[in-house]
C-alpha cells in the first residue's frame, strides 16, 4: 500500500537527517559525502511524503465534518479536490522512487550522419546539426563541434542534464521534400541518424595506451586537397574493440588527439553499459540500428509543414521552428511516455 511506502519515505529521510549532524559521520569525509548525497536524492520523494500527509489529513477531516452536515458545499469540494490529489501523489511518490539513471546528469557526445538518400541525406544531416545546436542553447547548454564535415557532425553538449533531454534525439530521422536539384517538383525521402553518448570522465573507462595504435596524417579539405602543411590530423584505433575515431578539425596535433580520445571513451563507455544491463543495450541498437528509411523516430514532412514523433504519436506544424530548435514540445511528451513506463515496470514492493 502506499501508506507503507510514505512511512518508508518518513523513516529513511529521518534517518539521513540525524546521520548529517551525527559528529562521527561529519568527521569521515567519505561517509559524510555518501550521506549527503542520499539525503539530497531522497528529498524530493520526501517533499511529495509531507504533502500526502495534508491532502490525506483534508480528506479525513472533510469526510469526518461532512457526516455531521453532508450539505456543505466547501466541504464537498475540499473532500473532491483532496481525493484526486491523493490519486496523483500515488504516482509521483512511486516514480519518486524509481532509481534514476545515473548518466541523465553527464554531458553527451552527439554524432550526426547522412544515411540513405545521397547528397540529400548529407544535407539533412546538417539541418539535424543546426537543431540540436540551438535547442541546446535554448535550453542553456553549451554545443561544442568536435568534427563538421559534409555528412557527419560530432559535437559535445555540455551542462548538466544534457543526457536526460538529448537522449531522446537518438535514432533515424527521416525527411520528405522535394530536392532543390529536383527539376520536376517531386518528393525525395532520406534519413539520417543521431547516436547520443554519455561522455565519460577519464576515471570512468581506463584506456591502456598499448590498446590503441594512432596515425597521424595531413588533414584534408573538400576533394582530397590538403588543407594543411603539417601531420596535425589524427587516427585513433582501439584494437580490442576494432573503434576508429579520427579528427582533423583543429591544426595542433595534440587537440585533435584530445577530441578524438573524448569520442573513443564515449563510444567505449556505451558500450561498457550495453554489455551490462540488457535493457540499456536494446535501446542504444534501437537509436541507430542501419539507417534505413524504415527505422525512424521522427519525420520531417516540408510539404505539410509537420513533424512527426512516431515514438509518441505526437505530430507538431511549423516544421522551420522545430529545425530552429524548438524541440520542448517532443521532449516533454517524451518525458512523460518515459515515466509512465518507468511506472509500468517499477518492481517496488510495498507491503
Amino acid at each position: 500500500m502506499i501508506e507503507r511506502l510514505v512511512e518508508q519515505i518518513e523513516e529513511r529521510f529521518e534517518d539521513l537527517s540525524k546521520q548529517m549532524t551525527d559528529p562521527r559521520v561529519i568527521a569521515d569525509r567519505a561517509r559524510y559525502a555518501e550521506v549527503g548525497r542520499a539525503y539530497r536524492a531522497l528529498e524530493p520523494a520526501h517533499k511529495l511524503a509531507e504533502e500526502y500527509r495534508k491532502a490525506a489529513d483534508d480528506a479525513a477531516g472533510a469526510r469526518e465534518l461532512l457526516s455531521e452536515d453532508g450539505d456543505d458545499p466547501e466541504l464537498r469540494e475540499l473532500l473532491r479536490t483532496s481525493e484526486e490529489r491523493l490519486a496523483e501523489l500515488e504516482d509521483e511518490i512511486r516514480l519518486a522512487m524509481v532509481e534514476p539513471d545515473p548518466t541523465d546528469e553527464k554531458d553527451v557526445i552527439v554524432e550526426v550522419r547522412a544515411g540513405t538518400g545521397g547528397e540529400e541525406a548529407g544535407l539533412f544531416a546538417g539541418d539535424l546539426y543546426r537543431m540540436l545546436t540551438r535547442y541546446a542553447e535554448r535550453r542553456g547548454f553549451k554545443p561544442e563541434p568536435l568534427s563538421v564535415s559534409d555528412g557527419h557532425y560530432t559535437f559535445a553538449i555540455r551542462g548538466r542534464g544534457a543526457y536526460s533531454v538529448f537522449k531522446y534525439e537518438g535514432g533515424t530521422h527521416r525527411v520528405q521534400r522535394v530536392p532543390e536539384t529536383e527539376s520536376q517538383g517531386r518528393i525525395h525521402t532520406s534519413t539520417a541518424t543521431v547516436a547520443v553518448l554519455p561522455e565519460a570522465e577519464e576515471v570512468e573507462v581506463q584506456i591502456d595506451p598499448n590498446d590503441l595504435q594512432v596515425d597521424v596524417y595531413r588533414s584534408s579539405g573538400p576533394g582530397g586537397q590538403s588543407v594543411n602543411t603539417t601531420d596535425s590530423a589524427v587516427r585513433i584505433t582501439h584494437k580490442p574493440s576494432g573503434l576508429v575515431v579520427s579528427m582533423q578539425d583543429e591544426k595542433s596535433q595534440l587537440q585533435n588527439r584530445e577530441k578524438a580520445m573524448r569520442v573513443l571513451r564515449a563510444r567505449l563507455y556505451e558500450q561498457e553499459l550495453a554489455a551490462q544491463q540488457a535493457e540499456l543495450s536494446a535501446e542504444r541498437r534501437s537509436q541507430v540500428g542501419t539507417g534505413e528509411r524504415s527505422e525512424k523516430i521522427r519525420t520531417y514532412n516540408f510539404p505539410q509543414d509537420r513533424v512527426t514523433d512516431h515514438r509518441v504519436k505526437l505530430t507538431r506544424g511549423n516544421l522551420q521552428g522545430v529545425l530552429a530548435g524548438d524541440l520542448d514540445g517532443f521532449t516533454a511528451a517524451l518525458e512523460a511516455d518515459e515515466k509512465r513506463r518507468k511506472l509500468e515496470s517499477s518492481s517496488l514492493v510495498e507491503s
